[in-house]
């Protein structure tokens, strides 16, 4: 069973207290903020003793001066909403368009920037909630949403996902993390192998939204059925990634909407193996083109 304790981690710019919650099981360590309910840092066993596998910060005000999402639930809308608004049941609804003629990972104030409430559960579980009210960054419906956090000895981390809405919406759940199995501070992908189960990836346009059409794999840079180095990958040519500067893409992993959980990726490196497991229909993978720092 999971050990689990909290402390202080300062107060936001205005003024809102966060909470630093660890989860430690034999091990493994993981520390989740409940500002954003930002994955903090991932600690597994290594070679060298111990090693954080997960990119993040020092202090909370280095967090709220970030825009790249560092570890942190995406509300209420992971990824773009195309051209910053949609139609649900005859009704327009406009949103901010935050990345440029689109809605990104919620819009202005998303979930990444609130303060969400951390309650105990049994098995030294985290539970953060958060409540959306109707009309928040333009989406329809009050929105109750909940994240439970698990650790286990044997390093699996599991984010289990609820929301609830008074009204039909819009709502797409997502962990932002970057993850590098050499170490948070190691710095590029040299070394590293990504393996991804998928036969067909979807095409983004030059805005980075997906245009809905298939792609196949198959004779490509996307191709990764097999282990593949990842700077093997990105040294490929091919126009996706020439658009995205990487790897930005939704790769295709079943056609319902949800299934039972399945294995959909595995990196390697650094004498450590990550694997993600999902319920869900595609699995994103980001190479962090755009990360600058």
């Amino acid at each position: 069973m999971a050990e689990l304790f909290s402390v202080p981690f300062g107060c936001t710019a205005d003024g809102r207290p966060v909470e630093l919650w660890t989860l430690r099981a034999g091990a493994c360590q993981a520390q989740v903020l409940t500002y954003g309910g930002i994955l903090r840092s991932f600690q597994v066993p290594a070679p060298e003793g111990s090693r954080d596998l997960v990119l993040g910060c020092e202090t909370l005000e280095e967090y709220e001066k970030q825009d790249k999402y560092l570890g942190a639930l995406l509300g209420r809308v992971a990824n773009r909403i195309g051209q910053a608004s949609f139609d649900l049941e005859g009704v327009h609804y406009p949103l901010a368009a935050n990345n440029g003629p689109n809605c990104l990972h919620g819009g202005r104030q998303g979930f990444n920037q609130a303060v969400w409430k951390a309650t105990a559960r049994e098995g030294g579980a985290l539970e953060l909630t958060l409540v959306s009210p109707d009309g928040e960054e333009g989406f329809p419906g009050t929105l109750e949403a909940a994240v439970t956090y698990r650790l286990t000895e044997d390093g699996g981390l599991t984010l289990e996902y609820r929301a609830a809405s008074s009204r039909t919406t819009l709502c797409s759940l997502a962990n932002h993390s970057y993850f590098n199995l050499l170490g948070h501070a190691a710095g590029t992908l040299a070394g590293q192998q990504i393996q991804v189960f998928s036969d067909a990836f979807l095409e983004n346009d030059a805005d980075g939204l997906p245009t809905g059409r298939l792609l196949p794999v198959a004779g490509t840079p996307f191709d990764l059925r097999q282990p593949t180095d990842f700077l093997e990958g990105l040294s490929g040519s091919h126009p996706q990634l020439t658009l995205g500067k990487g790897y930005d893409h939704n790769y295709v992993l079943r056609q319902d909407p949800c299934g039972p959980l399945k294995l959909c990726a595995r990196a390697t490196g650094g004498g450590l193996s990550l694997e993600f497991w999902t319920t869900q229909p595609g699995h994103q993978l980001y190479t962090a083109n755009f990360l600058d720092y």
